[in-house]
């Protein structure tokens, strides 16, 4: 399950088990309720905050969990469901928030990493892509919707029609990520970056968010957005 530590002003999410490498940090069932209780727990806290989620290893995350999707109607819709809600509080939380792509981020974990106000990743391994056009699987209306708000026009046509996997410095020429690293020292940048908008936190900021993201946000709370998406997974 994912876990917390802080950092003086910055909460570090790590999306894995404690002490386990290489996981594919997968949205199991559990795993969106797991992050919710994480993040109430981050706007509990009082004072100038800033939250950086990341993983150990190879994968950043790996998005959804693929054996669910054998799940003939209800369970999958809700399952589904509780994805996109956990999406759209990202998007909107009231503190600045950083990914920090230490490995792979693929499919539902690349549109995390885009739910996150910014985007590191290591430079020399690890992959960010949108997979969705080579499984046969439509992006819901609300998933969609964030990638176009979060990616440059033509990096949003390009990386979900044609499933490119992009590495660190090609995701940063394309707009995806704002600047990498080597895997040492991506942690520590991703600290140091959002560590002075701290004291941005507070509730305007996510106002100001539910404004700008006010669309994508509406797509993911509609649980009926995941009618397409049922209908052609394969």
């Amino acid at each position: 399950m994912p876990h917390l530590r802080r950092e003086d002003e910055v909460f570090v999410l790590d999306l894995g088990e404690p002490g386990q490498r290489d996981a594919e940090n997968l949205a199991t069932t559990a795993w969106p309720a797991a992050l919710h209780e994480l993040l109430d727990e981050v706007e509990a806290s009082t004072g100038p905050a800033a939250l950086v989620t990341t993983g150990t290893g190879k994968f950043y995350s790996n998005g959804l969990d693929r054996e669910r999707f054998g799940d003939p109607g209800e369970g999958f819709a809700a399952y589904l469901a509780s994805y996109q809600r956990l999406l759209a509080r990202f998007c909107v939380l009231p503190m600045p928030s950083l990914a920090a792509l230490q490995g792979h981020a693929f499919a539902g974990g690349a549109v995390l990493a885009l739910a996150h106000d910014r985007r590191v990743m290591r430079a020399d391994r690890g992959w960010f892509c949108l997979p969705e056009i080579d499984l046969g699987i439509p992006f819901t209306p609300g998933m969609a919707a964030l990638i176009q708000t979060r990616l440059p026009a033509p990096a949003a046509f390009e990386a979900m029609t044609t499933g490119r996997r992009y590495t660190g410095p090609e995701a940063a020429a394309a707009g995806i990520a704002e600047t990498t690293a080597a895997e040492s020292e991506l942690l520590p940048l991703a600290v140091e970056l959002v560590r002075p908008l701290a004291g941005k936190r507070g509730p305007v900021l996510g106002l100001m968010k539910q404004t700008l993201f006010e669309t994508a946000v509406r797509e993911l709370d509609s649980e009926s957005g995941t009618e397409r998406f049922l209908t052609h997974r394969q």
